[in-house]
């Protein structure tokens, strides 16, 4: 069984306003082999209607960058965290901001990880490679069912 069997096949929210910083995310994906579908969303307002409108389980998870136009970052995950149906939906700080208040204050604010983008391409990339991996493969012992093969499949 290979290991794209065991991924998390939803859709991922990616909340980033720098068109550059998205095309990054979605080469990463490619290179990484994820073949969920990419929402993009340059904006909170944006991000908060497609949530909204969905149903809890409708996303892996949500790549959320600090620095928006309008509604921050922090303010979204903050009242991510308020909505009844979204609030326990992980949400990943992909951010330029190396400020050691900002990542304790989206730890306060529930953020399910904080990494800091960094300049160099391929650095980059590996970076969103492992955060691909790390939330979209479940964490369960091998054999078990989530990992299972589907019902009449060989290995």
């Amino acid at each position: 069984m290979n290991e794209t069997q065991c991924r998390d096949r939803r859709p991922v929210l990616v909340v980033e306003d720098t068109e550059d910083d998205y095309e990054t995310v979605v080469e990463a994906a490619r290179r990484a082999r994820v073949e969920n579908q990419l929402v993009h969303a340059a904006d909170a307002s944006t991000a908060a209607r497609l949530l909204y409108g969905a149903p809890a389980d409708t996303f892996a998870f949500v790549l959320l960058d600090y620095n928006l136009p309008g509604v921050d970052g922090l303010e979204f995950l903050d009242e991510l965290r308020r909505h009844p149906v979204h609030r326990r939906l992980p949400v990943v700080i992909f951010t330029a901001s190396v400020n050691a208040r900002d990542r304790a204050a989206f730890h306060v604010a529930g953020a399910s990880a904080y990494h800091v983008k960094v300049m160099q391409f391929d650095r980059c990339l590996g970076m969103l490679q492992d955060i691909f991996d790390r939330w979209l493969t479940p964490r369960a012992p091998p054999g078990s069912a989530a990992c299972a093969p589907p019902q009449g499949a060989s290995g």
